[in-house]
């Protein structure tokens, strides 16, 4: 039986800090998962509307093998600002590879569209993200909030307010994998209108409210339910990290992250349309010392889609409402 880690979160993966920062009125905010030591990371785009910064070198077949942080950032192409915040945060404490007499942090980064929630926009000349960055590297720490906090402050999903959703599960190996994801998909989390998640098979007890699987399955379960439905129908994503303490190359943190997509396939439908930019970012962290074999990798590999599953759910889950929301909190749906 899989059983989580002791804070359910992707801070279960020794090595790995969070934090959050955001700002109510302009509903939106940053994550940023910094790294101990420098990580082996990859990533999967499988969304047709992707925004990032210093994906490339994350290819198996580039050079840079570890990293040091990476960010998740509400504010659309705006958004991309909060890297930079986050380098200079990570400078400061003297993080970063040395190149050439100077330090150089490598932070890759994603965003997701919350410009159209009912948040503050009118920011000046400058957005705020590049110091929300800063600010988040100075909250990291093991806990962190869930819901409606960091890069998941603005989220909307079908019908319900996104989140920022986390979850972790350790392999009987000993193996931990943990997830973190910014929940804003065009998509439902949620089998129609009911208060039943689609990831509900991969639940670890109560964790998003124990429900299941509605009985009988209501009329509306196989239509597809959209956030918004009309030519503007762009600039949503779910971005997400998928980490493990395991020890693993370049290459398989790239079969990581791929195999973490899956998880997006059980928790929200429809997903990876033209409207979303949905993205997974994959840490291996190799603390636990352990190699992975092709059976314990199929095992990993499984879990990490499960895990991601659950992770989204609770993202959703965990959501408050605030003043000036579009969409209700998932607590209010009857």
């Amino acid at each position: 039986m899989f059983r989580h880690g002791p804070r359910n979160l992707i801070t279960d993966v020794d090595g790995l800090l969070v934090g959050n920062a955001d700002d109510q009125r302009l509903k939106s905010g940053v994550t940023v998962v910094v790294c101990e030591e420098p990580a082996i990371a990859s990533y999967q785009i499988l969304g047709g509307a992707p925004g990032t910064r210093e994906t490339d070198l994350l290819e198996p077949h580039n050079s840079v093998q570890a990293i040091n942080a990476v960010v998740l950032s509400g504010g659309s192409a705006f958004g991309l600002d909060a890297a930079s915040g986050v380098q200079a945060a990570l400078r400061e404490q003297g993080i970063g590879f040395k190149v050439g007499g100077y330090r150089v942090p490598i932070v890759p980064s994603a965003i997701l569209f919350d410009l159209r929630n009912g948040g503050g926009k009118d920011w000046g000349r400058y957005p705020p993200y590049r110091e929300l960055g800063h600010d988040a590297v100075q909250a990291v720490g093991r806990d962190f909030s869930i819901g409606t906090a960091g890069a998941g402050t603005g989220a909307l999903s079908a019908g319900l307010k996104g989140g920022l959703g986390s979850a972790s599960v350790v392999l009987d190996n000993g193996i931990t994998i943990g997830a973190l994801a910014a929940v804003n998909p065009i998509g439902s989390v949620t089998v129609g209108r009911s208060r039943h998640f689609w990831a509900a098979p991969f639940e670890i007890g109560n964790e998003f409210g124990g429900l299941g699987y509605p009985s009988p399955m209501p009329d509306n379960a196989r239509k597809v339910l959209l956030k918004i439905r009309d030519r503007n129908a762009t600039g949503n994503t779910t971005i997400a990290v998928i980490a493990t303490d395991a020890v693993l190359t370049k290459a398989d943190a790239k079969r990581l992250a791929i195999a973490a997509h899956d998880g997006f396939v059980r928790a929200i439908w429809p997903t990876h349309t033209p409207a979303d930019g949905d993205l997974v970012f994959a840490l291996a962290t190799g603390r636990s010392g352990k190699t992975v074999e092709l059976d314990d990798a199929i095992d990993l590999y499984a879990a990490a889609g499960a895990t991601m599953a659950r992770a989204i759910a609770r993202g959703v889950h965990a959501a408050t409402a605030a003043d000036g929301d579009l969409f209700p909190v998932w607590s209010s749906r009857p």
